[in-house]
Parts: structure tokens; C-alpha cells; sequence
């Protein structure tokens, strides 16, 4: 016991005495511009295909919006999907299009079991989703529901977090949005006995389908 708190005396001692001692060597300037990660080589939807499967979550790669309706549909036959709630204007009318019912009255909200979604964007080196409470979705659609479907498209992959931010800087200028998340995979804990639990403290699952609106070459 002595050894244990002389060695932490010690310990202590040398970091007053550095505080106390500033040191004479001066430091230059800080490079902030230069990139400190390896840039990919890979397409972005291809980077953030590979990091957000790797962090568990469901990735679907759609040419256009018809072929999203058709992917949707399969897998929410397949899943049993029932109860879905959307609240983005632009999304209902894809929905509506392809006949996919859904609910939009704020009473169902909290009986929901998947909630359709937006993004701000779609960060491709941590294979995460960014939101803010801007969307229509707001705050609660992205946690309330069990599974999280995101609808994205190809024209809002950036490469890292920080082209994240700058592109929620340009868009709403000087009123920032109240809450700037980012969504990596699906919600997990592991507090409870050091068991992994998903869906502990939102969705249980998530999916991303990207849709392609690259301009055709000519």
C-alpha cells in the first residue's frame, strides 16, 4: 500500500512541477487544413457502404426511386413490417407513389415500429448518418421507432465529419439547428452486465437505402 501511494505521490509531484515550469521551446503554427487520414481511393458510397455494414447496419443500394419502392417493399414483407410513421413532405409523396401506407398522425408516433426518415447527410469514412432537429422528422422519429429507416441520396455523401459540419454551416447559416447528431449502426449497450444489448435506448435496427441521383452521362 505505501509502495502504491509513493509511486502516485511521485507521479503527482512531476506533473505540479511541470505546470509550475513552462517550457522554453516555442511551438510553431498548428497545421489544422492538412488531411490526418489516409484518403480512400474508393468511391464514397463504397466507403460508407463497408463502414456502416461494419458498425451493423442494414445497407441497400437503390438506382432510382422506383427501384427504392421495390426494395422497400420486399424487405418489409420479409420483416413483417407493419406501423410505419413518416413525417418528411418530400419522402410521403415517394411512399404514396409506390402505394406503401403509412402514418403521419403525431398520436401514432408512440406506437410506431418503423420510422421513415431523411438525413442531412451521410459520412462516409465512419459510415454514419448525420440528423438535426431541422428535419421534419425533429428530435424523437430517429429513436422512437424499433427499426430506422433512412433514405438518402447519393448527392449527400461526404468524405469526413468535418465536410459534415461544413455543409450544416452552409445550409442554415447562422441558425444552427439545435441538435447535430450523427447515428453509427444501431442503438447497443453493454452496461448491463457486459452483455451487448441493441436496441437498449432506441432503434434496434437500421437501414439505409441510398438512391443514386448522379446526373446521367450523356
Amino acid at each position: 500500500m505505501r509502495d502504491s501511494t509513493t509511486s502516485k505521490e511521485k507521479i503527482l509531484k512531476k506533473i505540479r512541477k511541470a505546470l509550475t515550469h513552462k517550457s522554453s521551446q516555442e511551438i510553431g503554427d498548428v497545421d489544422k487544413e492538412s488531411e490526418i487520414y489516409t484518403t480512400s481511393e474508393e468511391p464514397l458510397e463504397i466507403q460508407f457502404a463497408q463502414n456502416f455494414s461494419a458498425l451493423n447496419g442494414k445497407f441497400v443500394f437503390c438506382e432510382n426511386e422506383a427501384e427504392f419502392i421495390e426494395n422497400f417493399d420486399f424487405i418489409a414483407k420479409d420483416n413483417n413490417w407493419e406501423n410505419l410513421f413518416c413525417l418528411e413532405p418530400n419522402l410521403k409523396e415517394v411512399l404514396i407513389k409506390g402505394k406503401i401506407n403509412f402514418s403521419d398522425k403525431e398520436e401514432n408516433l408512440l406506437a410506431t415500429d418503423i420510422g421513415l426518415t431523411f438525413c442531412e447527410c451521410l459520412v462516409a469514412r465512419t459510415g454514419s448518418v448525420m440528423i438535426t432537429s431541422k428535419q421534419a422528422s425533429g428530435r424523437r422519429l430517429p429513436v422512437y421507432a424499433n427499426f430506422h429507416i433512412v433514405v438518402a441520396y447519393t448527392s449527400q455523401l461526404v468524405a469526413d465529419i468535418k465536410d459534415a459540419l461544413k455543409l450544416i454551416k452552409g445550409k442554415y447559416n447562422n441558425q444552427l439547428p439545435s441538435m447535430i447528431s450523427t447515428i453509427s449502426g444501431p442503438s447497443r449497450t453493454a452496461d448491463i452486465e457486459k452483455t451487448l444489448v441493441q436496441g437498449a435506448h432506441g432503434p434496434r435496427e437500421i437501414f439505409v437505402f441510398l438512391i443514386d441521383d448522379a446526373p446521367l452521362a450523356d
